[in-house]
């Protein structure tokens, strides 16, 4: 069980969040400024996408591009999330300080602030060939049903994983006269790469989410949630193997996954479901296995 004091809050006035002046504060909570991880993790598979399409050095600016976006769309969908969701984050302990649940924040102002954050997304947009455009409003719709997936499915976290994942498709789509396969083996892999991750940070709730009803892989898994992490992840490395070997069918091209493969490793066998603080140094963590696959991905890019 989770003790109040081992409970890490989902709204933290720590680090540069704090210079935020007061009456700011709130909307940067409400859009996660806080927790840079959930951007990190959009991000990561447009970049890989762009890598390995041997583009990252000619358009390096469009990289630049799809991390102004994650930030946006990121903090865009936390908003809606928590929109959706502030009457449940109120009866979970970790939440219910979120600026919406609280009440720092109304209902009104949080959708005028969502409304800014998908401008910001707009003007990204705009920057995209009209094929990588067309596949990037294609994901709204995913994105808006995401916050009722832990209401009607054990997976959610799947869910999370076709839109966390859906910069791959844009990326790829972005490279002109780019092959299909490598890009969407980009994207399955991203997919199982995100259930993974996803089930290490539900690992944090699975008592309230128990009482109050809530559906996660990892109270689905249970005693099972580090094989089923492991397999996720090993499929998931599988994936980009694939999606590599097609852009260069070379076993040296491969060996660039296992620095990526080996911290993926790490988490497994470091992972202890019990723990809720260490879960979530886990789930951090990936923000570094993101880059380790992104180096894979940029040297195979560019020698192929």
């Amino acid at each position: 069980m989770t003790t109040p004091a081992d409970i890490v809050p989902d709204s933290e006035h720590r680090g540069l969040i704090g210079l935020v002046p007061a009456p700011l504060r709130p909307f940067a909570l409400l859009a996660r400024f806080d927790r840079p991880i959930g951007w990190w993790l959009l991000f990561w598979p447009g970049a890989w996408a762009i890598a390995l399409s041997g583009r990252a050095v000619e358009r390096w600016d469009m990289i630049l591009w799809f991390l102004l976006g994650s930030i946006a769309m990121r903090g865009a969908g936390c908003v809606y999330n928590d929109i959706v969701d502030r009457d449940l984050d109120r009866m979970v302990a970790r939440t219910r300080s979120r600026p919406l649940a609280s009440g720092a924040v109304s209902l009104k102002a949080a959708w005028a602030w969502l409304l800014a954050l998908c401008l910001v997304g707009l003007v990204v947009l705009v920057q995209l060939r009209p094929v990588a455009a067309g596949v990037a409003v294609a994901s709204l719709a995913l994105v808006a049903a995401y916050p009722f997936m832990k209401r009607i499915t054990w997976w959610p976290q799947a869910w999370l994983g076709l839109v966390f994942s859906w910069a791959a498709l844009v990326g790829w789509a972005q490279a002109e006269d780019a092959p299909i396969a490598p890009g969407l083996l980009l994207y399955a892999g991203s997919i199982l790469w995100v259930i993974g991750y996803d089930t290490i940070y539900a690992l944090q709730d699975v008592d309230d989410d128990a009482l109050i009803g809530v559906r996660s892989s990892a109270r689905r898994l249970g005693s099972r949630v580090r094989g089923g992490v492991a397999l996720f992840y090993a499929l998931a490395a599988a994936l980009w193997g694939a999606a590599i070997w097609q852009v260069r069918p070379d076993p040296l091209a491969l060996a660039a996954l296992l620095p990526a493969a080996a911290h993926l490793g790490w988490q497994v066998a470091t992972l202890d479901p019990k723990d809720g603080a260490g879960a979530l140094a886990r789930f951090r963590s990936n923000r570094f296995a993101g880059l380790l696959v992104f180096a894979a991905c940029f040297v195979v890019g560019t020698t192929a």
